[in-house]
């Protein structure tokens, strides 16, 4: 679908300013959509929403359809009395302008925990009642998520392989027997899912009545370990006696990696979900359009055709591309819900087919400035090369912040910037970059929020490859102020970017 000529802000829940060490749904996340309404813009993307394991990595989750109960506001669980001031008593001195997850997570889980076991004690008929509801209406993978997160606590947090294989296997008569052994760890992964939710659609109604959408991201793949693989076995490539991944994802030797890259997740049983008309894609759509209004689908090219490596490989070098029923999956999907607001990341080496799978379901690609002056006048990514139906970023999540990605381009590409520039101004790079984005022909333009404030590498939000040090980036909340509002206003007004523009 096309998108009206609009503008908006990159920037993940983890990032808010907080008092708990870890950014959340409190109060920050509200004046966040303020600055957002004042400022013109009608965007707010994110990245994967998901509970995170080892590594943080919001493109690794134990669920592709739950939330990140580590977003959960513990003002707010005071606010529904399921907590007080008092348990606060001992709040560590956290870190700014970085998240120690560690420490986070060693803070809030007892916290979540209290306020689980308060929740009968204390909630109301009208909070049970919704509880209850919720419970009923999420049971399609609300029930197997949080079966799954208790069995792996009660196994020391051991990948779902590992477990004794009738676990493992998810023999009936087992399961239901540790559903009875394990009814309070069940109940509180549920709550925690509750919470998470309940926060999220007033957070995300408050986005709606200001006229700020927001933007979720949908990995193509989930994690091994999650309860999505455990649950579904059927519709990934595993080997059959032992659980492991028999075809692993990922992408083939190019410019940038003479052994590509091997993510290590299951590529998907194509075969299998068309026979069951792609009920698991259509569920797990369903799920994000819940608490999200837009969704931007990462590595799309693999709807197309995908890069498959067998089992036992330590590179990528010896996989294979397979082809994918993208068409077949998109159409169903369209069919369902009726409308498909779907960006696409298509970046990479991009086919001819991959394109067309694209434009079928006119759905808008990706162009990075910071991909723009590296080669010739050809580059897809300089805007005077762009199509309307598009989405342009001055970088992303995976690129350094445009200040620090200027210091380290290499003496042709900083030429080519200024010739295309024609200088850098007093405002800075990150503002030429900025008005370039804005003033482009794409109908979407999207801006992290570290491009804004002008900050260099240390406020990177992941190195790819890397896999420790990510994902930490949170900002002062009073950096985000009215002057910053004022100018982004301004140069979204000048571009036609403004609502009702």
């Amino acid at each position: 679908m096309h998108f009206p000529r609009s503008s908006g802000i990159l920037l993940h829940p983890t990032s808010f300013p907080s008092r708990f060490g870890i950014g959340d749904l409190g109060r920050e996340a509200y004046r966040f959509i303020d600055f957002l309404k004042n400022s013109y813009q009608q965007y707010w993307q994110v990245l994967p929403l998901g509970p995170t394991g080892y590594g943080n990595c919001p493109y690794m989750c134990y669920s592709a359809m739950a939330g990140n109960y580590y977003l959960i506001s513990p003002e707010k669980l005071v606010e529904d009395g399921f907590l007080s001031e008092d348990d606060f008593a001992s709040l560590p001195d956290f870190p700014t302008n970085k998240v120690d997850f560690a420490q986070a997570i060693a803070f809030k889980v007892p916290l979540l925990k209290k306020a689980a076991q308060n929740f009968y004690p204390q909630a109301s008929k009208k909070q049970k009642k919704a509880f209850e509801e919720f419970c009923k209406s999420k049971a399609y993978w609300l029930d197997n998520y949080a079966l799954f997160m208790a069995i792996k606590d009660a196994e020391n947090g051991e990948s779902w392989h590992k477990w004794p294989t009738k676990l493992a296997q998810r023999d009936p008569a087992i399961l239901q027997q540790v559903q009875e052994q394990l009814s309070e760890e069940i109940f509180y992964y549920k709550f925690i899912q509750y919470e998470f939710f309940r926060q999220w659609s007033e957070l995300k109604l408050y986005a709606n009545e200001n006229k700020v959408e927001i933007i979720g991201d949908i990995p193509i793949y989930v994690a091994h370990d999650s309860a999505d693989v455990w649950g579904n076995p059927d519709i990934f490539a595993l080997d059959e006696e032992t659980g492991e991944v028999s075809l692993m994802a990922g992408v083939p030797p190019d410019y940038f990696s003479a052994t590509g890259q091997l993510w290590g997740n299951p590529v998907y049983n194509w075969q299998v979900l068309e026979k069951q008309n792609f009920k698991w894609w259509l569920q797990r759509f369903e799920a994000m359009l819940d608490y999200v209004d837009i969704i931007r689908i990462d590595h799309f090219r693999g709807f197309e055709s995908f890069w498959a490596v067998p089992q036992g490989e330590e590179t990528a070098i010896n996989g294979e591309w397979v082809k994918a029923p993208g068409a077949e999956l998109f159409t169903a999907i369209r069919d369902k819900f009726g409308k498909l607001p779907v960006l696409a990341e298509d970046l990479g080496v991009i086919t001819p087919e991959v394109e067309a799978l694209r434009d079928q379901f006119q759905f808008p690609g990706m162009k990075i400035l910071q991909f723009a002056f590296g080669s010739d006048p050809g580059n897809p990514f300089l805007p005077f090369n762009y199509v309307r139906n598009a989405v342009v970023y001055t970088g992303t999540h995976d690129n350094d912040t445009t200040v620090g990605w200027f210091h380290s381009v290499n003496d042709y590409e900083k030429e080519n910037v200024l010739l295309y520039l024609g200088s850098v101004s007093h405002d800075g790079i990150h503002w030429d970059l900025i008005r370039l984005a804005l003033s482009s022909i794409a109908n979407q333009a999207i801006i992290p929020l570290q491009d804004l404030f002008g900050l260099g590498t240390e406020a990177r939000m992941n190195f790819p490859g890397i896999a420790e040090g990510n994902w930490e980036w949170c900002y002062s909340c009073e950096w985000l102020n009215s002057e910053l509002s004022d100018r982004l206003k301004n140069l979204t007004l000048r571009f036609g970017r403004a609502p009702n523009h």
